[in-house]
């Protein structure tokens, strides 16, 4: 594991470069995975809704709870927040992203904000979270599981997930399962190249709407791929859920590397578009010619930084998240983060541990 960057308290400006959510998860899975103290202020400071939203919220008394922290802050549209892990554990845990407040907010996000410093816990754990698993601006339960949880197991995560219900914005109700196995070491990952396209698969998605719709969500999508020389194979799902919606996940698997996208439905959205968005994403993955897609380039980051060797990828864009994300490693930890491209741009990462 790299050297910490500096001793004492950690205190993290939550308005700097993309500004939003993504500072406080990371800072907190590097708080509670180093059993550092945390101060973090001007939380989501310009975003409409400033401070801890619902979501939020859950991310941080999720992150108490593993680690048995003591946090002051803690509430509903709190900007700043101070946070003392003690303990790291596993075990069972469960979470609910509307007791505070009804709200969609996504199981996904508060899944990011445990599932690293629970990879350096003692025993497993097995966690439960209600709330939002396919909502707009957020990973989808998809993404996590067949794109971003493969990856990580080529690093030496060990953490499986599996769904119950679905939950659709605005209403949620969704419910994720996740366990998370120590390990004993974060392994480095090299994929300067993807390789051949070796499959496209997927699924279209309904829940509690018409069949047709998901098949016209299918058609669309394999005759958009077809046109670019891609053969793909998509499953039509009636998803399990309270709620209405919508939803086509693309995956495409190379030799090196997989990559991801989706789209979900929305009032007034035909489903052709859906799937045209869906697509829309994939072929400037595709264009590119780089090996990791925007989303998971800065997920894998903080891990990235916590593993014993040098890691080396190329990335479809230079996103404002992945740089804050690199910001936001470099508080925690005396780690060499090399970025080549421009914002927007294709370009290579590489993590000097």
């Amino acid at each position: 594991m790299p050297q910490i960057a500096a001793k004492g308290v950690v205190r993290i400006d939550g308005s700097y470069g993309e500004g939003g959510g993504q500072i406080l998860r990371t800072s907190l899975a590097l708080a509670t995975a180093l059993g550092r103290p945390l101060e973090i202020i001007n939380i989501r400071k310009t975003r409409q809704k400033p401070g801890l939203q619902p979501q939020h919220l859950t991310s941080v008394l999720a992150a108490a709870a593993i680690s048995r922290a003591h946090v002051e802050g803690a509430e509903l549209s709190s900007t700043s927040i101070s946070f003392l892990p003690r303990t790291l554990m596993g075990g069972s845990y469960e979470f609910n992203v509307s007791e505070k407040r009804g709200s969609a907010g996504s199981t996904s996000l508060v899944l990011q904000t445990i599932m690293l410093p629970l990879c350096f816990a003692e025993q497993p754990a097995n966690i439960t979270v209600h709330g939002g698993t396919h909502v707009p601006w957020c990973p989808t339960f998809h993404y996590l599981k067949f794109i971003f949880l493969p990856m990580l197991s080529r690093i030496n995560a060990k953490i499986d997930m599996d769904i119950k219900q679905w939950g659709w914005y605005p209403g949620g109700g969704g419910t994720v399962m996740a366990k998370v196995v120590p390990c004993e070491k974060m392994a480095p990952l090299r994929i300067p190249s993807r390789g051949r396209l070796i499959r496209a698969t997927g699924i279209s998605a309904v829940a509690n709407l018409p069949r047709d719709i998901a098949v016209r969500q299918r058609n669309t999508a394999v005759n958009a791929l077809l046109k670019k020389g891609i053969d793909a194979n998509l499953e039509i799902v009636g998803a399990s859920s309270p709620g209405k919606g919508t939803l086509v996940f693309l995956k495409v698997e190379f030799e090196n590397s997989i990559a991801g996208f989706d789209a979900l439905g929305a009032i007034g959205k035909r489903a052709e578009e859906v799937a045209e968005e869906a697509c829309q994403s994939l072929f400037t993955y595709v264009n590119s010619k780089a090996a990791i897609d925007p989303h998971l380039a800065d997920q894998l980051i903080p891990y990235l930084a916590l593993a014993r060797g040098d890691s080396e990828f190329t990335a479809s864009s230079i996103t404002r998240h992945l740089l804050t994300n690199i910001w936001v490693v470099k508080q925690f930890l005396d780690v060499d983060v090399q970025v080549t491209g421009k914002e927007g741009e294709a370009g290579q990462i590489t993590i000097k541990a």
